[in-house]
């Protein structure tokens, strides 16, 4: 088996982590590491397999970084280099309090439990632990006890893929991933449940990384739309979509984006720093509006929110604005 809304704005978190199931913490150890204050999490786990890798062992990892105030991004990577690998997921997680967080897959609460030198991956309700199967192979589970480690994880035997996340809506599920291969960024989607034919295409998306993707039926017709957010890679961090409309459950089909720097409604003071999320039956865009002589680390124009609907275009289905609000 494969091991693993609100606008949230921040920093990028990824988790790493090991594929096999490690030792819990014992519970004195526990007792001790939760009663000290708010720590910082953004660093790289590993199971204690990571530091036999050089004697052929199976590892994985879990890094993670800030992605705002209260939230984190988690990535899990195993090694590579031998075999397919262990486990994958990568998941927005949520503080619940001041060292746990929580992230949700199919209505169940996964939780991440920080100590000072350690991690601890769990479900909220021990009956749904076998749930963290899902996201590994070859019995592998997420679950389990992952100690922290300075400097950065093993590049030689480390997975590649920078993105990787499992949606499903309305009986069809789309997998999207992206993987970083000589220089060059590609983001390959592929579908399971369409009625005709699946769809498995990759892009190149040169200077872009993928950092989301969610599902929503858009235009209330039974059949799903996904929704692929990239960001540019530099200073101005300049937001961008794959958008794609499952037809009648049949096939799946592109969507249009227009870019927004090409789009005079609300291109005006535009210079990137968007993010995107779905909001009830609209694609909500947000950014920050610069004036005149604005640094690119300081605008005061405010923020500029946009809503998308979808509808039916000449030669394909577009999203196109709604809705213009600025604060």
């Amino acid at each position: 088996m494969i091991c693993i809304r609100l606008f949230q704005w921040g920093i990028f978190v990824a988790l790493s982590f090991v594929g096999c199931k490690s030792e819990p913490q014992n519970q004195d150890q526990k007792s001790i590491e939760k009663g000290i204050e708010r720590i910082d999490v953004t660093e790289h786990y590993v199971s204690d397999s990571y530091h036999k890798r050089h004697d052929g062992f199976d590892w994985v990892a879990v890094s993670v970084k800030h992605h705002g105030d209260e939230s984190l991004w988690v990535s899990v990577r195993s090694r590579a280099d031998q075999k397919k690998p262990t486990c994958t997921y990568d998941t927005k997680a949520f503080r619940i309090d001041k060292n746990t967080y929580e992230s949700t897959y199919d209505g169940k609460r996964i939780r991440f439990e920080f100590f000072p030198t350690s991690l601890t991956i769990s479900t909220e309700n021990p009956d749904d632990s076998n749930m963290l199967y899902f996201f590994c192979n070859g019995g592998a589970t997420l679950a389990g006890h992952y100690g922290k480690i300075d400097g950065e994880l093993d590049t030689q035997q480390i997975d590649l893929t920078t993105f990787s996340k499992v949606l499903n809506l309305q009986g069809i599920g789309f997998n999207v991933s992206s993987i970083e291969k000589d220089n060059k960024n590609t983001l390959t989607i592929f579908t399971f449940g369409l009625e005709n034919r699946d769809y498995n295409e990759t892009f190149t998306i040169e200077g872009q990384v993928v950092i989301d993707a969610e599902v929503e039926d858009l235009n209330s017709d039974g059949s799903p739309e996904l929704f692929v957010y990239t960001q540019s890679v530099g200073s101005g961090s300049y937001g961008n979509i794959f958008a794609f409309s499952v037809n009648a459950k049949k096939s799946m089909s592109q969507v249009y984006f227009p870019p927004t720097s090409e789009n005079p409604k609300i291109n005006s003071g535009y210079r990137g720093h968007d993010a995107f999320t779905i909001v009830e039956n609209t694609l909500s865009q947000r950014f920050p509006i610069y004036k005149e002589g604005d640094t690119n680390a300081s605008p005061t124009g405010g923020t500029r929110q946009v809503s998308y609907t979808l509808v039916e275009g000449e030669a394909m289905r577009q999203l196109k604005v709604l809705d213009i609000t600025e604060y």
